[in-house]
């Protein structure tokens, strides 16, 4: 029986993806001297991938790993103003406006009248709390995490501070590696929000042979969604 619905936040309940790809795109045109667009995009996914267990998620994160990039494509000879150019972009990510998706009210604020509702998200704690204050969300959740990675351990542990089980709680979110599978291991149910864009490291196959995931078009079905899994869980 669901008792508790946690929610991802970056391009679940708002975009996130779509500014880092222009800022991405942007980045490559300033390293175009030195090397091609789509090696640029390679370079830099690796140094993200590198980086992560450093750095962490988020803008900041993200900076740091396009310098790294354009000194090692420019074998140290970037000029200092295309790395102020990339610090400058990080600045401007730090404080773009909050875009909220289609349907992210109506379908929290409609769980939220019948669950306890939580915000789980990784990233930087800043940026994070600053989107959520913009976003106008931030009164219908019962609590928010903002943790550093999404594992089956982590979704445990919510759960049990928040006084839920995790066999009881639902996980709804755009990347099927953080928000759906470690919440299915943890014991509780997944449901899949595609968006149009997805960052390659939070890429991975659906589950297979499990009846607690679930994948919707848009928000707009999660109620109808956990309507039919309360009736099946009733019948």
């Amino acid at each position: 029986m669901i008792t508790t619905i946690g929610f991802d936040a970056d391009d679940t309940l708002w975009q996130n993806e779509t500014l880092f790809r222009l800022t991405q795109d942007r980045f490559a045109a300033h390293l175009a001297p030195y090397c091609a667009t789509e090696d640029v995009h390679g370079r830099l996914l690796a140094a993200e991938r590198r980086n992560l267990g450093h750095y962490g998620y988020g803008v900041k994160g993200f900076t740091l790993s396009m310098i790294e990039t354009a000194i090692e494509v420019s074998s140290g000879t970037v000029p200092a103003p295309v790395i102020a150019e990339i610090m400058a972009s990080g600045r401007e990510m730090l404080s773009h406006p909050i875009d909220l998706l289609p349907h992210a009210f109506e379908a929290v604020q409609a769980m939220a009248q019948r669950f306890q509702v939580i915000l789980i998200t990784k990233g930087d704690l800043m940026d994070q709390e600053r989107k959520l204050a913009q976003s106008g969300l931030g009164d219908l959740f019962h609590g928010v995490e903002i943790v550093s990675e999404k594992t089956a351990k982590t979704y445990a542990k919510i759960a049990q501070k928040h006084g839920a089980l995790p066999q009881g709680m639902m996980m709804v979110g755009n990347s099927m590696k953080s928000d759906v599978l470690p919440m299915i291991a943890a014991g509780g149910f997944g449901v899949h929000v595609p968006h149009e864009l997805t960052w390659a490291l939070e890429l991975a196959d659906a589950p297979q042979q499990t009846s607690r995931f679930a994948q919707i078009k848009t928000l707009a079905e999660l109620p109808y969604l956990v309507d039919r899994l309360t009736a099946a869980h009733n019948q």
